[in-house]
């Protein structure tokens, strides 16, 4: 079984730049794609970020977040981060950790959030204009 704890999330400005962490414990070897989730209220749960941790570093980002984000992995602490710069009133929600067991990320099924085995608790983002 592996758990995922996120951290860093909190209030900011528009414009302004908060990181995420998501450490994962259990089996995290198992893991073979990780990313993340939000959902604002009122609204579906979206992906945001993925990336590859089975190998090859491979990235996938929602089109609103391109060139503002980014999805990095420290293998040692089996951690995954995002940076989020020039953060926006409409990138405030609850941010999910979510992890894959089988395969790696995949263009055609990243952002389904059925595909994922692992949840974290989730950690609130606020950007306020």
């Amino acid at each position: 079984q592996v758990q995922l704890v996120e951290s860093g999330g909190g209030s900011v400005q528009a414009g302004g730049s908060l990181r995420l962490s998501c450490a994962a414990s259990g089996f995290p070897y198992s893991i073979k794609c990780m990313g993340w989730f939000r959902q604002a209220p009122g609204k579906e749960r979206e992906g945001v970020a993925v990336i590859n941790t089975g190998g090859g570093g491979v990235t996938y980002y929602v089109d609103s977040v391109k060139g503002r984000f980014t999805i990095s992995q420290d293998n040692v602490k089996n951690t995954v981060y995002l940076q989020m710069n020039s953060l926006k009133p409409e990138d405030t929600g609850m941010y999910y950790c979510a992890a894959q067991q089988s395969l790696g990320c995949s263009p055609g099924s990243w952002y389904a959030r059925g595909w994922y085995n692992w949840w974290g608790q989730g950690t609130q983002v606020t950007v306020s204009s």
